[in-house]
């Protein structure tokens, strides 16, 4: 096994050790939903201080249930990764074509076709 390896393996089970001990120990304050949004921990603030405020607005799309609603984030977040990644990856592949294999051909590469 190189350094390298070592090293990656070492990092991965650090992240996963800090995803899974907090669920194993039970950490938190043990509310009746644990994982409660910044919106409802934002709304029991404000009903505690005012509890007359009305919302100016309301949502367009309410989900049914909180496991809808955290499908619909997770939706999203892998959404938007694949975007970013997309672009990284692109990014990166021009960075590499316009390296020295790609300075081969004169002005900055080749056309589609050209070789």
């Amino acid at each position: 096994m190189t350094k390298h390896t070592k090293v990656n393996a070492l990092l991965l089970l650090a992240v996963a050790a800090l995803a899974v001990l907090p669920l194993v120990l039970g950490l938190g304050d043990h509310k009746e939903e644990p994982f409660a949004g910044a919106d409802a921990e934002a709304e029991t603030a404000i009903t505690e201080i005012d509890p007359d405020y009305e919302p100016w607005f309301s949502p367009l799309y309410e989900p049914p249930s909180g496991e809808i609603e955290s499908a619909l984030f997770a939706l999203q977040a892998a959404l938007g990764a694949g975007v970013l990644g997309y672009y990284f990856g692109v990014h990166r592949g021009r960075r590499q074509g316009a390296g020295p294999a790609g300075r081969q051909n004169g002005a900055g590469g080749s056309r589609p076709g050209e070789f």
